[in-house]
């Protein structure tokens, strides 16, 4: 950035990092402009073409070629793991600076700048850049009064306020665009580019904790219809699709971020707040800055498609070996994309934890990454601005790294198509209800929630229960009684129509020796305490329980109370845990 973009014109020896000083008081590096009553002047806007990349062949890293019931839209087939052509990204130089306070009073040192040649800008991708961001380092957001013009923002057709009082759902998408400088030896050159990377990272009302779900991007789902708006300022609704694979929600038939918003909020219930994306470049460029991330290998890895090759043991990797580790999945694990998202948590969770205890510990450096992040993130209008920006990162910087919890969408293979998978309701119905419910995941062994019921249970095949629809959907009845023969081999459960009243809440009348069967029926319906009611006398053999559906009941599999423990089936890990190694 020029002397007039520091709003310092005239003033060439002024090197950036010299504007900003340390505040005991506040604990953070302050941004200070008053040199010859001077105030700072934004940098010209810049806008970044929203990034896209390639569609890939069946096995390859990027796969959206059609589904079977899709083929008639032909077969779009590229290698999106072949090595890059072009040169890497390289920092921008600015001098780092120590500042210290002495007497209540800041002190500044003047640095000039080193003279340099082509100076290339920093990108990061969405799925580190927003989540370092409002996790990892609200500090940062302090530079971005001076660095307003560097932010892309689109118009989703929803503007949020950038501070909320409840809690905030972020989403986060790495795209797998080729186009952009540095990512023109990745993937298919023709891609539109789509959602590649997806993280919905929850933060909770009190702001004590936050859950980062990632979604893979092969499974399968609905697209709803969403609104996109195009270049002549002039609306455009998309049509929506069903059972096709969830990375199409971006790009795909000029799909917006929005469509992926929309996606996501139709998937898991929760309102989305703000989006943040942006492409390849992240990793490479955000490792460089901050001198490398620290990584663990449980084994030798060799990746022959992301070109990683890493003894086992702890190593720094940065700039393309970075990006190498959170793209490989053929060295480890069964080779799935599942295994390349427990890579990148891994990652994440490290460059989170190397920016909260050093990333920050000069001017120099936070200039550095906020220079980069500005450039890099493509934003709803809501946090569109320096100042929303700010505002949004001092919000949910409150979060400790250790109350940061990373888990995967869990999701069953798909027997109509190998290369896709579907989402596993049975686990991800609690899941969602958990995080909907502003539930922080569970740390340690399963156990120290609150039971829902006696812990001895009956097995499926001895539970006899009559269901009846006392305010649920219509239907209910009848589906929860199939869901509850074939999903759970619960033979015995039978359909008894309409409740003779509506109740609000579901209940379970049951006797006391039909406690262990109560109790596997409360497990599978997410039924709480509340809902079980024990009659005093034993029933005999042949007669059912009574489940009757009231008006709080969705759908069988979906929890009538949200779980306060991580469901079973449900991948998680901590971001604060230094001992996740690859295998």
């Amino acid at each position: 950035m020029d002397a007039q973009g520091r709003g310092r014109a005239g003033d060439n020896n002024v090197d950036p990092a010299d504007q900003w000083v340390f505040d005991p008081n506040t604990g953070n590096y302050e941004l200070r402009l008053d040199h010859a009553g001077q105030a700072p002047a934004r940098p010209a806007d810049r806008k970044t073409a929203g990034s896209r990349r390639a569609a890939g062949k069946p096995g390859d890293d990027t796969d959206t070629r059609p589904l079977p019931t899709q083929r008639a839209r032909g077969d779009e087939s590229a290698d999106a793991d072949e090595r890059p052509g072009g040169g890497r990204a390289s920092r921008r130089a600015a001098g780092s600076r120590a500042a210290a306070a002495a007497a209540g009073q800041a002190s500044r040192r003047k640095r000039k700048p080193k003279k340099s040649g082509k100076q290339k800008a920093l990108y990061w991708t969405a799925g580190v850049v927003g989540f370092v961001l409002v996790a990892g380092c609200g500090g940062a957001f302090y530079l971005y009064q001076q660095l307003n013009g560097n932010i892309s923002k689109v118009d989703v057709g929803v503007e949020n306020d950038a501070v909320s009082d409840g809690p905030v759902n972020v989403l986060i998408i790495g795209t797998d665009a080729r186009s952009g400088k540095g990512n023109s030896g990745y993937g298919d050159a023709g891609s539109v580019g789509h959602a590649d990377t997806t993280i919905l990272m929850h933060i909770s009302k009190d702001r004590s904790n936050a859950t980062a779900l990632s979604i893979p991007r092969d499974m399968i789902t609905d697209i709803p219809s969403c609104p996109t708006k195009q270049k002549d300022g002039s609306t455009k609704n998309i049509p929506g699709e069903r059972g096709v694979r969830f990375n199409t929600s971006l790009g795909q038939e000029g799909r917006d971020p929005g469509c992926t918003w929309r996606t996501v909020e139709k998937l898991t219930g929760l309102k989305i707040n703000h989006f943040m994306m942006a492409d390849f470049n992240a990793v490479k460029s955000l490792s460089t800055a901050v001198d490398g991330v620290e990584v663990c290998a449980g084994k030798d890895l060799n990746d022959p498609k992301s070109h990683l090759k890493l003894k086992a043991g702890r190593h720094i990797v940065k700039g393309e070996q970075a990006l190498a580790f959170v793209r490989t999945r053929h060295a480890i694990g069964f080779g799935s994309d599942l295994d390349r998202i427990k890579m990148q948590q891994q990652f994440l969770s490290s460059l989170i934890r190397k920016l909260k205890s050093s990333a920050f510990s000069s001017p120099g450096k936070l200039y550095d990454v906020s220079q980069a992040a500005t450039k890099a993130l493509t934003v709803d209008t809501g946090i569109g601005s320096a100042n929303k920006l700010l505002d949004f990162g001092t919000d949910l910087k409150k979060v400790d790294i250790d109350k940061v919890t990373f888990a995967t969408v869990p999701v069953l293979d798909n027997p109509d198509d190998p290369a896709t998978v579907i989402l596993n309701k049975t686990a991800a119905d609690p899941l969602f209800a958990m995080v909907r419910a502003d539930h922080a995941l569970a740390k340690g062994k399963k156990g120290k929630g609150k039971k829902s019921a006696p812990s001895k249970k009956a097995p499926p095949e001895q539970v006899r229960v009559d269901v009846t629809n006392g305010g649920g959907p219509i239907g209910a009845a009848q589906e929860t009684v199939d869901w509850l023969q074939n999903t759970k081999a619960a033979k015995l459960s039978t359909n008894a129509g309409n409740a003779p009243a509506k109740l609000a809440a579901t209940r379970l009348e049951y006797a006391p020796n039909q406690a262990d069967q109560a109790a596997t029926l409360a497990d599978w319906m997410g039924l709480p305490k509340s809902a079980l009611k024990k009659s005093s006398q034993n029933a005999g053999d042949r007669v059912p329980m009574k489940l009757t559906l009231g008006k709080d009941f969705k759908a069988p599999g979906s929890p009538i109370e949200a779980p306060t423990e991580t469901p079973d089936g449900v991948q998680n890990v901590n971001a604060d845990d230094k001992n996740v190694c690859a295998k």
